[in-house]
């Protein structure tokens, strides 16, 4: 997400050994494992939100939350966006790589909104939520994002549909050495120039066949 957007809490220290350790490191204590790039955005973005309900008039709490209370948020966060929206009546409307810039609204991209919610889909039911009353899985909110997709895809010119990739085969008369890796990219922002930034990670899945 964007940095004016990521105000929340930092994540746990990733220090905290036993300084109860000799030379040869008897009696050392475990060393917690720090918290991975995904966990750490999780909880920023999980304080984040609980920021911005605290801070409504009058603030609201997590069982007031509702699916028209996560949408509120996700348009709160447009403010903060760097992601040249085109409207309708604009010369550069549809058009991916624009070469000059133009009037219209910075925005979040609809990557990284999609991914926002997938984060906190999972915080809330970590905090104690119940999936059944998760605000972020509500109907209403997978409707306005696949508005916000559309809408964005149609003003930059640019399609967000999935790329199919052929499933790999091997025969049993065909070893198969090391294995077989796919890569996954979800969010990212394309500034006022054209030019895409990836906000979310980068994951990678190496499959390997078993003899």
């Amino acid at each position: 997400m964007d940095s004016a957007y990521a105000v929340g809490v930092e994540g746990p220290s990733s220090t905290g050994t036993n300084s109860g350790c000799d030379s040869k490191g008897v009696g050392c204590g475990s060393t917690a494992a720090p918290p991975n790039r995904y966990e750490s955005q999780k909880l920023r973005d999980w304080n984040t939100f609980l920021k911005y309900l605290k801070n409504q008039k009058p603030p609201l709490t997590l069982t007031q939350c509702s699916g028209a209370s996560v949408i509120q948020f996700l348009k709160y966060l447009d403010q903060f966006g760097k992601t040249k929206v085109h409207v309708e009546g604009c010369p550069y409307f549809g058009q991916p790589n624009p070469q000059e810039l133009c009037a219209c609204p910075l925005k979040q991209a609809w990557g990284s909104l999609d991914a926002l919610i997938g984060r906190l889909r999972a915080a809330y039911e970590e905090n104690g939520g119940s999936p059944e009353s998760n605000p972020f899985a509500a109907k209403a909110v997978r409707t306005y994002l696949t508005e916000v997709r559309e809408r964005q895809a149609n003003a930059r010119g640019i399609s967000y549909k999935k790329n199919k990739r052929k499933r790999s085969t091997a025969t049993a008369d065909t070893p198969v050495a090391g294995g077989v890796s796919y890569t996954s990219s979800v969010g990212g922002n394309v500034d006022g120039n054209g030019n895409s930034t990836n906000l979310i990670s980068t994951t990678t899945t190496t499959c390997y066949k078993i003899n």
